[in-house]
């Protein structure tokens, strides 16, 4: 039980901008935050659907809601997760050596393939809102964060002996990823109305992004790291809107 309170406590103070106080941060601790990211991605996407259709209420046009609440969930994440895109898609855009590429995911400073990969996944982003109802963005939100206990399963390396990736790595069982991905796989049956299938598609369509992308970055950089699990969120959600959004 105190593995479960400590674990919920960090997966809300690493993925949101809850000021809750730092408890205890171990291996045991991390499998439970990383497994827990998916019920958190389902309250940050009850805060955009919030925001998405308080500005609608207000007379906002349709893309000013969406960019609006885009927005909202980046600040509720610290713009977290849109950080590692631009890292991990600058450092795959190098073309170097594994090592020679971690060390352009650590320079503060971001390259034009990470502009264009933050650009890009907001516009994406931002136009899917524009056609979705309160569930399907609860539904993109949460199969958006499977990707952190995908990419946290075990068997999967960390790239680096320190930081994020170190601590999360390997720390989730198979078993408790998968049936992460068929929870939320199951509860988005109700998110676009009258298509109960599409959905548990757009979240399996998500779940492999993420999965190719992880597995991409091992091949490249030796594991993971917390940019290429905030690059895995991104991709998952923006895949995961584009699945709902389609007609």
């Amino acid at each position: 039980m105190r593995d479960l309170a400590a674990g919920l406590r960090l997966a809300l103070t690493t993925l949101t901008v809850v000021p809750l106080r730092a408890g205890r941060v171990d291996r045991a601790v991390a499998a439970v935050a990383m497994a827990a990211a998916p019920a958190v991605g389902a309250l940050l996407g009850l805060a955009v659907a919030a925001v998405l259709a308080g500005f609608e209420a207000a007379g906002a046009p349709a893309g000013l809601a969406a960019v609006l609440a885009v927005a909202a969930g980046a600040v509720l994440t610290r713009g977290l997760h849109l950080d590692g895109l631009a890292d991990t898609v600058d450092a795959l855009g190098s073309y170097r050596s594994a090592g020679g590429a971690l060390e352009i995911m650590k320079k503060p400073d971001i390259g034009p393939f990470g502009v264009a990969a933050i650009v890009l996944t907001l516009l994406v982003q931002a136009s899917a809102l524009t056609g979705l109802g309160a569930g399907a963005v609860v539904a993109a939100w949460a199969a958006g964060r499977l990707a952190v206990p995908l990419a946290c399963r075990r068997g999967v390396p960390a790239a680096r002996p320190e930081g994020l990736g170190a601590l999360v790595a390997g720390t989730v069982p198979a078993p408790v990823a998968a049936a992460g991905v068929a929870l939320v796989a199951a509860a988005s049956i109700w998110a676009v109305p009258g298509r109960p299938w599409q959905g548990p598609a757009a979240v399996a369509a998500a779940s492999l992004a993420a999965l190719l992308l992880v597995r991409h970055a091992v091949r490249r950089f030796g594991g993971v790291t917390g940019d290429v699990i905030g690059a895995a969120v991104e991709t998952a959600a923006s895949v995961a809107l584009i699945g709902l959004v389609l007609a």
